[in-house]
């Protein structure tokens, strides 16, 4: 089990690109933070997720 933003998920062996993209997150938009340390927007594809990870995704709004 993976722990998302609080929540334990079944994603072990996902990449954090398509844990991203299918959970509709726009990767250009977001930091990703994993075991304490955030991952590099280049790493997204290689990071595969495991089981006892702990992620923080932090999704950036623009306004005005």
């Amino acid at each position: 089990m993976v722990k998302i933003n609080g929540e334990e998920r079944d994603l072990a062996g996902v990449t954090l690109a398509d844990y991203l993209a299918g959970g509709g997150y726009d990767a250009r938009r977001v930091a990703v933070e994993r075991n304490e340390e955030i991952v590099p927007k280049s790493r997204y594809a290689q990071t595969v997720l495991a089981d006892g990870d702990c992620i923080e995704i932090v999704n950036f709004v623009g306004g005005g």
